[in-house]
């Protein structure tokens, strides 16, 4: 089970390198993958969008940015990182528990979370939380990593555990967030077991997009 203040602590002790050091270890294909995301939401027109786990704010910026006339909240439980956000021009953020978030029922029309709900204590209940805030009707989007099928799964692996911990250390000074990232990643369940994650939460026409080649996935779903 993923322990919710080292998290908080790990993620507020890297805020101010998160940015850079996420595009340099991921060779830019984050901006990719999260383009992609904003293409998704941008077909579904929400009025109102809820930004889960958002961090220093990259992917609520990027819908804001493709859509202005969407009202885009920001939720994060921790502070450092909303102050990078909203040093970057999100203009609306909330420190919360994404477990135990403040709305009222069906407050929302759609929800996305990149690359946060591996850290959440317990997927099941999250995606269950998730549901409530959404309108009937209502979209959510989850972009998160997994680990590759096939011959790239070992290389990619010894890359997750072996390298990038190095780098990372190199760039932020702190080997425990990334050594985290590896351990957290292999935890967390990818394609078909998301998929029934999501139906059980009580979402319906589950969607799985992997990207590049299974390192990253995108998954959708509707209230």
């Amino acid at each position: 089970m993923v322990d919710p203040q080292f998290v908080h602590d790990t993620f507020s002790a890297i805020a101010s390198r998160y940015v850079a050091a996420n595009h340099i270890l991921s060779l830019g294909a984050d901006i990719l993958w999260r383009s992609r995301a904003v293409q998704i939401v941008a077909d579904w027109h929400p009025s109102d969008l809820l930004d889960v786990a958002t961090g220093t704010g990259d992917l609520a910026l990027d819908i804001r940015r493709e859509l202005p006339e969407t009202h885009v909240l920001g939720l994060d439980f921790c502070e450092p990182m909303l102050a990078i956000a909203r040093r970057r021009g999100l203009t609306h953020t909330l420190r919360a528990d994404a477990m135990h978030m403040p709305f009222a029922d069906a407050s929302f029309d759609a929800l996305t979370i990149a690359f946060g709900l591996r850290n959440l204590p317990n997927y099941a209940e999250a995606l269950r939380e998730f549901k409530r805030v959404l309108k009937s009707g209502g979209h959510l989007l989850v972009l998160d990593f997994s680990l590759p099928d096939g011959i790239a799964r070992e290389p990619y692996r010894l890359y997750l555990h072996h390298i990038l911990p190095h780098l990372a250390t190199l760039l932020t000074g702190k080997r425990t967030a990334y050594a985290y990232l590896g351990q957290s990643i292999e935890q967390f369940p990818s394609g078909e077991a998301m998929l029934a994650l999501m139906r059980g939460a009580g979402f319906i026409c589950p969607t799985h997009l992997p990207l590049c080649g299974g390192i990253a996935a995108i998954y959708t779903a509707e209230v």
